[in-house]
C-alpha cells in the first residue's frame, strides 16, 4: 500500500513562533516505516520526496504516485534507495539489483516501476530531473570515505558519500550517510546553513531506549526536536542543522537543490549559536 504525506514550506518567522508540537508537524516524519507500506512525504522544499518501504508479506510496487503528476514516479525524478535490512533485490525494466545492508541505489530518470523485495528496509529519496542518467549500484566500499571530527570533542565519525560527484554522476540528488564512532554523539559539528539546498536526514541505528536532539532553526534563533531511531528529519535551507544523542547512532543525508557541490555551505561557530 502507497500513502503519501505532503509537507509545506515555513518561513522563518513562522518556525520562530512554533511550540513543541508545531515543530514535530512541519518538519518531523516519525512515521516512516510501517510493514508491507511504502510511505512518502512530498515536500515543497526543493519538491524532494522522502519515505519507507518496509515489505514483509510480500514484494512491494512503486509506480504511479498522483503528486508527481506523471504516470510513473521516476518519469520526471531520479531516486536514491538505501537498504537498512536484510539483503534483498530491487528490480526495475532494466533488470534486478541486489542490496546487502549499508548498499545504496540511484535510479536515474525514466526508470520506470520499481519493486521492492522482501527482507529489505528501503529509504527512498526522490528529486526532479532534468535528463536520464545510468542507474547504479554502489556499495560502502564503493563510497568516497571522509574521516571529520576528534574522540575528545565526541565527534569522530566517518561520512560515506554514494550519490557524489567524486563517485558518481546525478542531476541534484546527494545521497550518502555518516557513522559515529565509539564515544561519539555530536553530528555535523560545527552547524552549517546551506541556502541553495534542502537537506534531510534520517536517524538509524539507534538503540529503542536513545534519542537524538536535533538542533534547527536559525543561528540566532535555534530550536531542537526530539528524534527516535528511524525517523526523518527536514531541514529547510534557511536552517542550521546538527545533532547530540544520548548513545550511537548513524545518519542518511540527502540534499537536493542548485548544485551538487557537498562543500558549498555556510559555516556557524559554535559561539555564533543562540
Amino acid at each position: 500500500m502507497l500513502s503519501l504525506t505532503t509537507l509545506h514550506s515555513v518561513s522563518p518567522l513562522e518556525a520562530k513562533g512554533m511550540d513543541t508540537q508545531s515543530l514535530r508537524a512541519n518538519f518531523l516524519f516519525d512515521q516512516a516505516f510501517a510493514p508491507d507500506e511504502m510511505k512518502l512525504l512530498y515536500t515543497h522544499y526543493d519538491r524532494m520526496i522522502v519515505g519507507g518501504v518496509l515489505p514483509e508479506g510480500g514484494d512491494l510496487t512503486m509506480d504511479h504516485v498522483t503528486e508527481c503528476g506523471t504516470d510513473s514516479i521516476l518519469d520526471r525524478r531520479e531516486m536514491g534507495i538505501l537498504n537498512l535490512g536484510a539483503t534483498a533485490v530491487v528490480t526495475i525494466s532494466t533488470g534486478a539489483h541486489q542490496l546487502e545492508a549499508g548498499d545504496m541505489l540511484y535510479l536515474g530518470k525514466g526508470s520506470g516501476p520499481m519493486t521492492f523485495g522482501q527482507g529489505g528496509q528501503f529509504y527512498v529519496a526522490s528529486t526532479p530531473a532534468h535528463r536520464t542518467l545510468r542507474s547504479k549500484h554502489i556499495t560502502p566500499a564503493d563510497a568516497s570515505k571522509l574521516n571529520l571530527g576528534k574522540a575528545p570533542t565526541v565527534n569522530d565519525r566517518t561520512i560515506y558519500q554514494f550519490i557524489h560527484p567524486d563517485v558518481m554522476e546525478s542531476c541534484q540528488l546527494v545521497m550518502g550517510y555518516t557513522k559515529l564512532h565509539d564515544g561519539s554523539v555530536w553530528n555535523t559539528v560545527p552547524a552549517h546553513v546551506h541556502d541553495r539546498r534542502i537537506e534531510a536526514y534520517l536517524y538509524f541505528d539507534l538503540a529503542t531506549e536513545n534519542r537524538v536532539f536535533h538542533f534547527m532553526g536559525q543561528p540566532q534563533e535555534t530550536r531542537h526536536i526530539v528524534i527516535g531511531n528511524k525517523e526523518v528529519v527536514i531541514s529547510p535551507p534557511w536552517s542550521i542543522h546538527c545533532g547530540c544523542s544520548t548513545g550511537r547512532y548513524s545518519f542518511c543525508w540527502v540534499m537536493g537543490g542548485d548544485n551538487v557541490d557537498y562543500a558549498d555551505v555556510d559555516m556557524v561557530a559554535i559561539g555564533d549559536l543562540q
